[in-house]
């Protein structure tokens, strides 16, 4: 049945379902895992590498991780060369935003910005939607730090810990376990995580989903959003602060079973 109504994106099926937006989803299930976690102090993004050949000559830039704005860093999980044509869309946003108002775009607003052309691409014949889901970790001064989803469709949400990606559901059921939460307050600003907790916390989510022996940088990228002189700082981690994150949060990577 549902051959009859998976050929075109603006056909809906009589269960009124849009099949090609649920097989984007599903690409997206099969990508490398990406996790953000949001603390009082900032916001942790942490995402996996796909298993590449050792005779690949590594780049330079991130493969998961991209900056699209100085207040806003995005992690990916899903085609790449979609999001880089989705980033470059939410770059050249964030700069007319600045250009008009000269001031950074509100995070939320780069976002539904972002999602409206995702939505436009599920909407109109002869238009594919983009195969990728975002986590964007971003500040701004009327919000403070905010941590959104979004996914093919041109949905969005804002989370306190989320990920997309492969074994998402098993992250995000350790993240609801594990995450500390200011109960007294239901605002994201109220979280009582610091930003370690949050780092050690990310370390844990990736050993327990993804399917390797050990964790190393190779297969890891890792970046930061924090304020620093009450402006927002990116910090992309090097291999080298990678392996050192790994190390001090050792304990709890592949803990034993005796």
């Amino acid at each position: 049945m549902a051959r009859r109504y998976d050929s075109r994106t603006t056909i809906f099926s009589p269960e009124g379902r849009l099949y090609q937006v649920e097989y984007a989803m599903e690409a997206i299930s099969h990508a490398g895992t990406v996790i953000g976690i949001l603390s009082k102090d900032g916001i942790v993004l942490a995402a996996e590498r796909q298993a590449t050949s050792a005779l690949l000559e590594q780049s330079i830039g991130s493969e998961k991780i991209y900056e699209m704005n100085d207040n806003v860093v995005a992690g990916v999980a899903g085609l790449t060369a979609d999001a880089n044509i989705l980033i470059n869309q939410s770059r050249m946003i964030a700069q007319r935003y600045l250009l008009r108002y000269g001031s950074p775009i509100p995070v939320e607003q780069l976002v539904r910005r972002l999602c409206d052309l995702k939505q436009g691409y599920t909407q109109f014949g002869g238009l594919r939607p983009f195969g990728v889901s975002f986590l964007c970790a971003g500040w701004d001064s009327a919000f403070g730090f905010q941590l959104y989803q979004s996914d093919p469709a041109g949905n969005y949400s804002s989370w306190k810990a989320a990920c997309i990606g492969e074994n998402s559901g098993n992250a995000q059921s350790i993240l609801k376990q594990e995450y500390k939460d200011d109960e007294a307050d239901e605002r994201a600003a109220g979280t009582s995580m610091e930003m370690d907790d949050a780092m050690r916390l990310a370390c844990l989510v990736l050993s327990k989903t993804i399917d390797t022996a050990k964790l190393t940088s190779e297969k890891l990228e890792f970046a930061t959003i924090t304020l620093k002189c009450g402006k927002p700082h990116i910090d992309v981690l090097s291999s080298a602060e990678i392996d050192g994150v790994l190390k001090k949060y050792e304990a709890v990577l592949k803990p034993s079973d005796s």
